[in-house]
């Protein structure tokens, strides 16, 4: 006891990584998880902006309004005409011009995923989750454009403001709050009151189940660690590693700013939260500045990017489709999901259609 105590001691008030770069490693199992859902944010986007619409349809005009908002990563029209099982164009009367709707296809899709994100369990699972992001590191309030960022890999309902937050309000509240980053006035969502029941993390959940053991929570605790085929780490991190990984498991839902934020037992309770976000994601993965801005607005930005960087066995950056995403290693066995959140399984639906022949 005593000597895991002066471990504790020593891993909290000094820096002992090692000043070595750990190199990157492609991984094409994840980037292939990441490079198969190119362009399905899009679809599904400009597929909601036509539900939308009265008409259940949108002239060409208006749909190519919307390219900057939705990110398309070409002319609207060579994005309709690329994914022809997803939209149809048609001429409603002569003279009228051009407009894009679903196929007959996508419109049962998008049936099927309302009636999942409309089923009173996946809803309580958003809900929940949507909570739990909100007491990360012991807050309870969070600006809503940084949720904006997240909702998709959140699996949220694109209208959550309206459809799912309103059903719960003994969960959350909107309010104002200052602005960490920008210092102005923002709208915010918050948590109503703090949910014990919430506050024990996935890695803490899986422990217990396989040590039958309730006080396991509050012991020393590794992260899963996953260093793709003929990934070596240079000795000296190896070691570093080992001996960070026996560091006492602080909560990522406790409140550890006392913790030298130089220290490597910081950098584990940084690692548990990162590792908890990703957790709290359908997809377990998300661009890294929407991470990084989440960083930010608890104070954690450089934390995250160090923390991401050096540790390549539990998160991986793949650097395909134009931005860099983070992914959970250990949700991933090869390129597939390790547990598939329904919302997922919609999603893997709509990829199907979008690459039909």
């Amino acid at each position: 006891m005593a000597s895991s105590l002066k471990l504790f001691h020593q891993f909290n008030h000094i820096r002992t990584f090692v000043n070595a770069k750990v190199k990157w490693v492609r991984d094409p199992n994840l980037d292939t998880a990441v490079l198969k859902e190119k362009d399905l944010k899009q679809i599904i986007s400009l597929k909601n902006q036509i539900i939308s619409s009265p008409s259940k349809s949108l002239t060409i005009y208006n749909a190519s309004m919307l390219k900057p908002s939705l990110n398309l990563p070409t002319t609207t029209m060579k994005f309709v005409d690329k994914y022809r099982h997803v939209f149809a164009q048609f001429q409603p009367s002569p003279g009228v011009p051009l407009h894009v709707k679903l196929t007959t296809q996508a419109l049962s899709l998008h049936k099927e995923e309302m009636a999942v994100h409309d089923c009173p369990a996946n809803r309580e699972d958003a809900a929940q989750r949507l909570a739990r992001l909100l007491m990360l590191a012991g807050m309870t309030r969070l600006p809503i454009y940084v949720i904006e960022r997240l909702k998709w890999d959140m699996g949220l309902p694109h209208d959550y403001i309206t459809t799912l937050l309103a059903d719960y309000p003994d969960y959350f509240d909107v309010c104002v709050v200052e602005d960490p980053l920008s210092g102005e006035e923002v709208l915010a969502l918050e948590l109503v009151s703090w949910r014990k029941e919430l506050s024990v993390s996935e890695l803490e959940k899986r422990e217990m189940s396989l040590n039958y053991a309730a006080d396991k929570r509050k012991h020393d605790i590794p992260f899963p660690m996953f260093l793709p085929k003929d990934f070596a780490l240079e000795k000296r991190v190896k070691t570093w590693v080992e001996g960070w990984q026996t560091l006492p498991y602080i909560s990522p839902y406790e409140d550890a700013f006392h913790l030298d934020s130089n220290s490597d037992q910081a950098e584990k309770w940084t690692v548990a939260i990162l590792h908890e976000l990703l957790s709290l994601l359908v997809s377990k993965k998300t661009e890294r500045e929407n991470l990084l801005c989440y960083g930010e607005c608890l104070g954690l930005g450089s934390r995250f990017r160090k923390a991401l960087v050096h540790h390549p066995g539990i998160f991986y950056i793949s650097n395909k489709i134009r931005t860099q995403t983070v992914v959970l290693r250990e949700a991933y066995r090869k390129e597939f999901l390790v547990q598939k959140h329904p919302v997922m399984g919609m999603r893997y639906w709509y990829i199907h259609l979008m690459t039909k022949a």
